[in-house]
Formats: structure tokens, sequence, C-alpha cells
């Protein structure tokens, strides 16, 4: 969420940030939703204390004993004309309360609109974020690894590991419907090897593991950004307001909610392993085959939350960016980093970096990895503060990367590390959770 400040203060910019983020808001509509409700409260407020002044006179009017009473007869006002402007008073407190019920109706209807309109607007993005249509503005940073050039016929991820016994779709679409599968054996064996390696890597890095819920409250994908707006892509509890999350980063980043942290408690790390859900509405026909799209996975998911501080942030940014790529080269996987452009980009991300990591049977890099900052987006949000040295109170800033998910990461494992006789060639920094082997798969 935006401070309606900025946004009054600088319309164009955020125009701009939707306009190229390709984000449906009227920025001048809530603007001028804004200027009402201010309007509105202002009119309240100047009611309010003149129906608290005029209602203090009535008494004077209704009590002919009191003090103030006979001064008034004594300056020879009669008992008849001071009820009569006694009535009159009466009648001017009846309508401004009437008045004051009609404007109080009316904030609260512009206020849910507001409240509504500005979680629609778009955060700004970084400078240095290539403006672009969607992902084919993405520019490239760096490559990493060498493309693998195999001198036999490969095989694609499916094809080897259903070979080997080690997955199968086909019963997994008869249980749960497309876009579901069952690791067996030593699929479920790599498949845990690779998520444990990434946990040991973000604990030796002093991160907090966490075990965290993946059935949330609404207010919780509210606050981290992904309603409204992805409802859609969620499994919803309609019933319970909740949701299942697509990632840990909604309950990590929420942890705090609420809260009003010290500076000196700053930064919190923190990492959790978590199943993850996605609907994956409006993916129809894209990426159907074997483990790239689908319905639930599991992830480590690294979160940051610090100081309100943007050159802080930017070395965060480039801090958990790095755990991934590290990762990565432990399983000595060949990907390269892009930096998103602006219709690639999320709503309140200021800036994203894609990792994608080599698959040889689609040819290309395909995404693993996705590592953003957000500033106070979530955490205004989130009511996610911190008090400074100075004992002010400010919102922190938030940032998330994937350390892993899988099984996407297995399609990249298996077909770079494939073997000639269709067996698969374990990376030595994986080889201690599979009990020292440094092959899978029976002999061929």
């Amino acid at each position: 969420m935006i401070d309606i400040k900025l946004i009054q203060q600088d319309r164009e910019r955020y125009k701009a940030a939707c306009r190229d983020k390709r984000v449906n808001c009227d920025v001048d509509a809530l603007c001028a939703l804004d200027d009402r409700r201010r309007a509105v409260q202002k009119e309240l407020d100047d009611l309010k204390h003149s129906q608290n002044e005029t209602s203090a006179q009535i008494a004077h009017y209704k009590n002919p004993k009191s003090k103030w009473f006979q001064e008034q007869i004594a300056q020879g006002r009669t008992a008849a004309d001071l009820q009569a402007e006694g009535q009159k008073i009466v009648e001017q407190v009846a309508h401004i309360k009437a008045r004051i019920k009609e404007l109080e109706e009316e904030f609260r209807t512009v206020n849910e609109q507001f409240d509504a309109m500005i979680l629609t607007v778009a955060q700004p993005p970084a400078p240095e974020v290539p403006i672009g249509p969607d992902e084919s503005g993405n520019v490239e940073m760096r490559k990493v690894g060498e493309v693998p050039r195999f001198d036999f016929p490969f095989k694609d991820h499916v094809r080897l590991l259903t070979d080997l016994g080690l997955l199968d779709l086909d019963r997994a679409v008869k249980l749960a419907g497309t876009r579901n599968y069952i690791l067996k054996g030593d699929g479920v064996a790599l498949h845990r090897a690779v998520l444990q390696l990434a946990v040991d890597l973000m604990a030796s890095r002093g991160y907090t593991q966490m075990f965290v819920p993946v059935l949330v409250r609404d207010a919780m994908m509210v606050g981290t950004g992904y309603f409204p707006g992805g409802e859609e892509q969620a499994y919803r509890c309609e019933r319970d307001e909740m949701s299942l999350v697509g990632t840990a980063e909604v309950p990590l980043t929420a942890y705090h909610s609420d809260e009003i942290l010290s500076e000196d408690d700053l930064p919190r790390k923190y990492f959790a392993m978590s199943p993850c859900f996605r609907r994956e509405a409006g993916a129809a026909g894209k990426d159907t085959y074997g483990l790239y799209r689908i319905h639930y996975f599991e992830k480590v998911e690294q979160v940051i939350v610090c100081r309100n501080d943007e050159k802080l942030s930017i070395e965060f940014h480039q801090e958990i960016l790095k755990n991934a790529e590290d990762l990565l080269q432990l399983l000595e996987l060949p990907y390269r980093v892009v930096n998103v452009c602006t219709g690639d980009l999320g709503q309140g991300q200021v800036q994203k970096f894609d990792i994608e990591t080599w698959m040889p049977s689609r040819n290309s890099y395909g995404e693993t990895h996705s590592a953003s900052r957000f500033y106070e987006y979530q955490a205004r949000r989130l009511k996610l503060r911190y008090r400074d040295r100075d004992k002010n109170i400010r919102y922190c800033h938030t940032l998330n990367n994937t350390v892993i998910a899988s099984p996407r990461a297995l399609i990249a494992l298996v077909e770079n590390h494939q073997t000639s006789d269709g067996r698969i060639r374990v990376p030595k920094a994986l080889r201690p959770y599979l009990g020292g082997r440094e092959i899978l798969g029976a002999q061929s």
C-alpha cells in the first residue's frame, strides 16, 4: 500500500507506475475520493464541535431556577421568549444530528471505496528497472555455468524419471487431476535432499528457520499484496475466509503484522520450508507437460524484514539473490539472472531479479527463483513497524526470495546431470543427503 500523501504530491509518477506495470487503477479518482473523505471528515468535526457547544446551552433554557435563567429575566427578557429561544436551539441541534448522521454514512461509503482503491495502486519501480510490456522485456544481467552438450540422445525429465520408476504422472492425474504428480523411491529422496540442502545452507548463514501455517486468514493475503487481484490463483476456503498460500512469503512476512519492533531487533531474517498451492488459473495449455507448472510443490523461502533504508534494502536484495545463486552452484546447474521489466513486475515490487535455470528439454532457461524488494509497501498493509533510535515509529522494509522450489528444480537437476545410460549423476553437495551415492537409478 502507498501513502496517499505521496500519491497526492506526485500523481503523474503513480499514473506512470500503473501504466508501466499494466495495473488497472484510476489515480485521479482515488485522489478525488481522498479529497472528498477529508472534506466530509472536516465537516463532521466542525458539526460535532458545534453540536457539543449548542447542546450545552440547552440546559440553561430548560431550568427556570438556574442562575443564568434568572439573570436573563432580570435583564428584561420573558420566560416565554427564553423558552421559544431554547426550542429553536433544540431544533438546531436536531438538524445538526441529522446532518451528522448523513455525513457519517457518506464517510463510511467513501472510506470503503478509498480503502479498496488504495490497494490497487502500483508501487513505482526503481529507476534501474527496464521498461517493457511483459517477460520479453526482461534484461539478462549474467549467465553462470556451462550449458551441457550431450553426445547421446538425452531424455526429458518425465521420460528419465518415469523410466527409472521415480515418477508416476498417470496415477497422479487419476487421483487429483491434471498438473499433479507422484514421486516414488529415489525421486522422493532426491526431492527431499534438494530441500534439505537449501535448509542447511540458510541455517548456516544465520537465518532463523520457521515452521509456519500454510492456511492463513485473508487479511494476511491482503497484507502481503496477493489480494485483491490474486484470488483466482489461490485455493480459497471462503467459508472460513482463509486461503492456502502459494509461498511461505505470506506467513513469514506477516509474522510481525500489527507489531512495533525495536530498531535494535532489526533485521529479522527468516526462512521456511513449506508446501505451496497454486491454482494456475488462466494457464490452460501453458507448460502443461511434466513438473514445470503444477498445483502443489514444496519450497524453501527466505524473507528479510529490515529498517526503512533504501540503500540497506538494496544490499539485502543482493544478499538473498546470492543465497539462491550459491545453492544453484552447489547443485552444479547453469543459470542466468535477469532484471525483470515493468510489465512483468508485480504491483508492489520495487525491483525483482529472476533466476532462470537451464532446462535441456525446453532448450532454454526456465524460471526457478524470484527475488523481490518492496520497501514499505507490504509493511504498510500489515502495519509492520519499528521504533527507531529517535523514538519515531516507522514502517519496515521487506524482501523475499526463493531458495529452492521442488519438484521444478528437479527438471533442471535430472536433465542436466543425466548419464548416457539413462541414470542421474548426483552433484557432490547432495551426496551426503543420499547416503553418499554418486549415481541414482538401476544400471541399464
